[in-house]
Parts: structure tokens; sequence; C-alpha cells
């Protein structure tokens, strides 16, 4: 066992999770992942905590929803850490698991090297004070236009509720990602018009090695020209998994693009959108799958007032 592992682990539950002994701690993992949530359930143990470990069958895509027995146990918990292959951050299970009183991560795609470095090394204080303060410019906008490299999308925002993914999780029925830093709202669904470039990386894909245009009409993908163009779509399926579902923001400074969604979309400087479920915070699409797509340095204006330029915000 990587005893660098286990003190991570103790260190991330104590600052992000708040964990105290005797409260019940559920670690949710899959055979892909179990290497880094057997450790962090061996550190639950080490603080005192009632820890349980359930490991299931790898899942899908993101967004799939975990067995009936784990999203049971999720509900019943006091603290619970998602360490899967695919995302569980936008499903039933997690939005439930919150609303019963859980404090929940969910490090969807993890690696030992960003368990160890990067984004999770973050002064989260810091994170959470910028997180909050762009948080409160999407709640109170009505339109987002995104430029890059010559191409525009735009769509409307008014009466939705941004999101602040924090890393601190302390209060219950607070969730989010770990590592984390990032400020998310849901579209308007089947509003969003033009083009937009994805340069970074997508989920369940990674870095790409050249950008994806996407072309999108009354909020679908209607064209999608690069050479990650046919995965992409092929993930998404052919029915409400290729409508926008998310527009958000990065807000950790040491974060950086691996490859893994979990960590780039939290990247300082980037902004990511997404297709396919928003059902859990604040929209109305159920496709059993949500894929995030990464750009750098692009210009966002809300509202027509500079959010960002070129990768810099502007507040």
């Amino acid at each position: 066992m990587n005893e660098s592992l286990i003190e991570v682990g103790k260190h991330v539950l104590q600052s992000s999770l708040g964990l105290q002994a005797r409260e019940s701690f559920l670690v949710v993992s899959d055979e892909d992942k179990r290497h880094l949530a057997e450790p962090l359930y061996e550190a639950g143990k080490a603080l005192g905590a009632e820890a349980v470990l359930m490991v299931m069958k790898d899942r899908y895509r993101p967004g799939e929803e975990p067995p009936s027995a784990v999203a049971a146990a999720m509900i019943t918990s006091n603290v619970v850490v998602c360490i899967t292959k695919q995302s569980l951050t936008h499903t039933q299970a997690r939005k439930n698991a919150a609303a019963a009183g859980a404090r929940l991560a969910t490090m969807p795609g993890i690696t030992e090297d960003m368990f160890l470095h990067g984004a999770i090394s973050a002064d989260y204080a810091e994170v959470k004070r910028l997180t909050d303060q762009v948080t409160k410019l999407l709640t109170g906008a009505r339109e987002v236009r995104i430029e890059k490299d010559g191409y525009t999308l735009t769509f409307p925002v008014e009466g939705r509720k941004g999101v602040p993914s924090t890393g601190l999780y302390l209060n219950p029925g607070e969730s989010g990602n770990l590592p984390s830093g990032e400020a998310y709202i849901a579209p308007l669904e089947g509003t969003a018009e033009g083009q937009i470039l994805i340069d970074g990386s997508i989920a369940g894909i990674g870095k790409l090695s050249e950008p994806l245009l996407l072309t999108i009409e009354q909020g679908r993908i209607v064209k999608a020209e690069g050479e990650a163009g046919p995965q992409l779509l092929g993930m998404l399926g052919d029915k409400d998994g290729r409508l926008l579902c998310e527009f958000g923001v990065g807000t950790n400074d040491k974060a950086r693009i691996t490859g893994v969604i979990l960590e780039d979309e939290k990247v300082y400087g980037t902004i990511h959108v997404a297709f396919g479920s928003n059902n859990t915070f604040g929209g109305t699409i159920t496709a059993g799958v949500h894929i995030d797509g990464l750009v750098k340095e692009p210009t966002v204006y809300l509202d027509g007032k500079l959010l960002m330029e070129k990768g810099k915000l502007a507040l």
C-alpha cells in the first residue's frame, strides 16, 4: 500500500470533507480505480471513521447511474467519495445522496499523479473565493457569448443558477469534484447557436491532437469536424446526448491539462462546455451521458460585458 497516497487521503478527507471519527464514510469505486480507492479507504479508517469500500463493475460512459445497492449506500453515509473511471457527478445517485445530507466528492478518472500533484495542492480558500465570485456573475447573467479563433457560440442562461465547485464540502448536502475549482451553469435547453472550437481535451477521449469544431443549432450538435468528431458523437448517441447542457469556467491556478477532464476543466484560463444530462444541476435533460470539452484561452462575455479575455478573467 502506497503510504503517500494514504497520507494525502487523510489530508483531503479532513480539509475538504471534514471527516470526523465515528462518521459513516463510503468510498465508491470500480475495478479500474480500485488501486486508488483502497488507500483512501485506509485513510478513512486511520481517522477513526466507519469506513466502507464498495467496488462496482466499470460503468460504460460518464453520467451512467451506479447499481442500486451503491446508490442506497450513498444516501445513508455522512461522507461519500466516488473514485471511478467514469463520472458519477451528474447522476441521480449523487444528487439523492447530497439531498439526504451527505458531504460528497467525485473524482472521476483520477490518476496517482493527480492524487499527489497539481490541482489537488491548490489553496482551496483562494479557489473558493474566485469560484464564488464567478458563480455569482453566472447567476446574474442573461446570455453567454464565447469567442475563439473567429468562431462564436451564444446561449441564454437567464433564470438559471450558477453552481460552485470549490473543493470544500464541509456542510451537509455539499458536493462537487476533487480536485476542484470551477463555476458552471445549465444553459437554456435548445437555444444555443453558433460554433465552438474545442482545443484542449474531451472527457473519455483525452488531450486532442487537433482542434474539434462543433456546429450547434437549436442547442444541438449538428456537425463535429475534426479527428475526434466521430468518437464524440458515438459516445453522445443520436438523441438528447447531443444537447448543450453546461457551461463552466476553470478557477484553479494549480490545475494542469493532463487529458483527464477531472483536472482539465479546473484549469484557470479555460472554459468548458458539456453535452448530455443536466437535470442534476438545474437543467431539464436526462440523457444518461454527460461529456465535457475544454477550450483554452477563450474570450467570454456575459450580457456583452467581458468576463474573460483570451484566458484571463476580467474581474
